[in-house]
């Protein structure tokens, strides 16, 4: 089955209507953070938007591929790498087609919005994908949100609970660390956690 999110013309409208709410505008505090903390290596971002984060990752060292299934998020990406003049791999697919192209590739897989944007029937199929692409011992670094929302209330974006995540995220994975980070941006503190997997 297809679903409406499951098309690159249906993200390509909401950033043309200028409707993607969950872009903040600028790079997540949270990942800044955490990016000085983190060994240098291969970091993919899925759902990238509008790229604040990878080109942030690409300046702080990191090889960085990100990925969006609309035409927009990836040219404006295009443009603030250059002017940044920062090399990002950018790929505008959808993110089920990085398998087997990208099987056990990065380090880290960074994950902001993206979860909650995709039909929640795919979640599992979501978890196989990190889990491919990540090497052994890369990590899933996530900002799991909106907490504060019911699946009832429709999406995307698709309300998620924190049992739910460790639930999917339970074969092959521990938790490296869970917090409601203190620096979130205000319109989203208390509504997401940032828990990190480690692949087993």
């Amino acid at each position: 089955m297809v679903y409406k999110e499951d098309t690159a013309q249906f993200w390509e409208d909401i950033y043309l209507e200028d409707d993607a709410g969950w872009d903040l505008g600028g790079v997540t505090p949270v990942f800044n953070n955490i990016a000085d903390e983190l060994n240098r290596g291969k970091v993919c971002i899925v759902g990238c938007g509008h790229g604040y984060d990878a080109v942030m990752f690409a300046l702080k060292g990191f090889e960085v591929t990100a990925v969006d299934f609309a035409p927009s998020a990836t040219i404006a990406l295009e443009s603030m790498s250059e002017k940044e003049n920062v090399n990002v791999q950018i790929r505008q697919s959808d993110i089920f087609c990085l398998t087997p192209k990208y099987d056990s590739v990065f380090d880290y897989v960074i994950e902001q919005a993206c979860f909650c944007a995709i039909n929640p029937e795919r979640r599992k199929e979501y978890e196989r994908l990190v889990y491919k692409i990540l090497k052994p011992g890369g990590k899933m670094i996530g900002l799991w949100f909106p907490l504060d929302k019911s699946m009832a209330d429709g999406g995307p974006p698709w309300g998620i609970t924190i049992d739910e995540v460790k639930s999917i995220f339970k074969n092959g994975w521990i938790i490296e660390r869970e917090e409601f980070p203190e620096i979130s941006i205000q319109q989203r503190k208390n509504r997401e956690k940032l828990i990190i997997f480690e692949k087993q």
